[in-house]
């Protein structure tokens, strides 16, 4: 029997389809012992206990230290804890992806993605409000196995990044920039993979990078025996856990109409309030002069295209 190129790529792609769902099972599987590792919660797993685990029971976790640098995988940042697997962007790494081909992987489930598709899907926006964004992820549970039910991590600490996020934009938060997924992953930090700059990290398969993907023993046991002196006592702020924050900002879509329409609204709020200031009396015929204008800027923003789109 013979069969046609169209007849082999339906077979082919049903095979990848269903082998996707049982390479997900193996993919649990590993989240769950980077988490039981993760004590603290970071979504970070000490270099030493990485490769102490793998010496012990798991052969998975070998690759080398220069290639989970490679990957972006690697934190090495903290001055307590040494240098540190960052588990969601090592279960996105392409060392884990089974199927690899210049153009085609079967990976790791990336949970982030749902996260972020609830908040656009609250949001109905690119861009929103500090309040808007907590309000919204404070209602955002995450939990990436059975075992892990969390809420996000938020505090004052938190908060003021959020703002200050917004302020180099005139008050929004681009939803589809690094800062705020950089947010995210310290929200939910076993399930957003921290987001390095442009050019940091590269997608490198085994087979690219060569032999030396695989870490040699002797430099295993060594890690392995490295381990950092940390009190039990201390909680993960006192760590520092937040030490790879940076703040420099790279935007993945075109926000210019929408940050100008920001930047013309709060010039004429503060235009409008230094006016009122200045009058007195006259405050109420001022008020009814600039309501008019405050509403049409905000119907441009809710009817606009622009700003419906969703992009993952």
């Amino acid at each position: 029997m013979r069969y046609s190129f169209e007849d082999v790529h339906e077979i082919v792609g049903d095979v990848t389809k269903s082998f996707a769902s049982f390479w997900q099972s193996e993919c649990a599987s590993m989240e769950t012992q980077l988490m039981h590792m993760d004590s603290y919660k970071t979504g970070r797993v000490p270099l030493s206990k990485f490769y102490g685990h793998a010496l012990d029971t798991e052969w998975r976790f070998g690759e080398s230290e220069a290639y989970l640098r490679e990957m972006g995988a690697l934190d090495e940042t903290s001055r307590w804890r040494g240098k540190q697997v960052i588990i969601p962007n090592y279960m996105q790494a392409a060392s884990n992806c089974i199927v690899s081909t210049p153009h085609y992987l079967v990976c790791c489930q990336n949970h982030c993605e749902s996260l972020l598709a609830e908040i656009d899907a609250a949001i109905g926006a690119p861009t929103a409000l500090p309040s808007e964004i907590l309000a919204v992820v404070k209602g955002i549970t995450a939990q990436t196995t059975l075992e892990d039910d969390a809420p996000p991590h938020l505090d004052a600490s938190m908060n003021g990044l959020l703002e200050q996020a917004a302020a180099s934009h005139g008050g929004l938060v681009p939803l589809h920039g690094r800062l705020f997924a950089q947010w995210l992953h310290y929200a939910f930090p076993r399930e957003c993979p921290f987001p390095h700059k442009m050019g940091v990290a590269a997608t490198v398969t085994p087979f690219q990078y060569g032999d030396a993907y695989i870490a040699k023993q002797d430099d295993m046991k060594q890690h392995a025996s490295n381990i950092s002196d940390v009190p039990a006592s201390m909680g993960k702020d006192e760590l520092q856990w937040m030490s790879q924050w940076s703040p420099e900002e790279e935007l993945r879509l075109d926000y210019s109409m929408e940050l100008r329409t920001s930047w013309m609204r709060s010039t004429l709020f503060r235009l409008a309030s230094a006016i009122l200031l200045v009058v007195g009396p006259t405050a109420k015929r001022i008020r009814l002069f600039f309501a008019p204008v405050s509403i049409s800027i905000l119907a441009m923003r809710s009817q606009s295209p622009i700003f419906r789109t969703r992009i993952f």
